[in-house]
């Protein structure tokens, strides 16, 4: 099991960790890492690894074999061994703007609430799809309420609730396509604004910024029709 330190601190950009595993397909597995794993429609983190008389480029972090996070190596590099203590650390504007991103993502889901039927992140532009008949004719008036919830800079928060209550609560889950992991007991949800009156609360693994503001000015971008009723809208930051 890898402890996720991105977990306890999504700001966490370097932490030391021994290696307590190497994979067949090449890659390696820290006892803890800051890295997060591709999932959710966020991509994996980037990154090196140091230690005495080596260095390693990290291209990309991928889910393992049970609760194990797996980095991948750029091609050709030789691994630290097993049982070796490295010092990791993020590409850090990547992940940050991946973090921006995805939580104006859920603010997408709140001006559009329909169902959503898939989403991608970067490090330049989100997306999300939706299930709806026609495309938003009022697109400056959806920009400017987007960037109307961000200028409120509304904490961003966590919550765990049960499987049982989120059976409960069904209408959390916005997502058609994918459901939340389950068999570990728990859900893990992210909140935008109070507890009382939340602007948004859902089920989610991914990376998010602190406070609203974080975000920045946003734009949205082309709106697609993928399908009968999957129409795709594009977001992305200004700077």
């Amino acid at each position: 099991m890898t402890h996720m330190l991105f977990r306890d601190d999504p700001y966490l950009q370097a932490a030391r960790a021994q290696v307590v595993a190497h994979t067949d397909a090449g890659g390696l597995v820290l006892a803890r890492t800051v890295f997060y794993p591709t999932g959710g429609g966020q991509p994996g983190d980037a990154g090196h690894l140091t230690w005495p008389g080596g260095a390693l480029e990290i291209a990309t972090t991928l889910k393992g074999e049970g609760d194990a996070i797996v980095l991948v190596p750029a091609d050709g590099q030789a691994l630290p061994a097993v049982g070796a203590e490295v010092e990791q650390t993020l590409d850090w504007d990547r992940r940050y703007r991946h973090m921006r991103i995805h939580t104006a993502l859920h603010l997408l889901s709140v001006a559009i609430p329909l169902g959503v039927t898939g989403g991608a992140i970067s490090a330049e532009r989100g997306r999300l799809d939706f299930d709806m008949p026609e495309l938003p004719e009022d697109k400056e008036g959806l920009q400017e309420r987007l960037n109307a919830m961000i200028a409120s800079d509304a904490p961003v928060s966590e919550d765990w609730i049960t499987e049982a209550e989120l059976d409960a609560q069904p209408d959390l889950v916005k997502t058609m396509s994918v459901q939340p992991p389950r068999g570990a007991g728990r859900i893990r949800l992210i909140r935008i604004g109070d507890v009382a009156s939340p602007l948004d609360l859902q089920p989610c693994g991914g990376t998010h910024v602190a406070r609203l503001g974080e975000i920045g000015t946003v734009r949205l971008g082309k709106m697609e029709k993928k399908g009968r009723r999957n129409r795709r809208i594009y977001l992305h930051l200004d700077s």
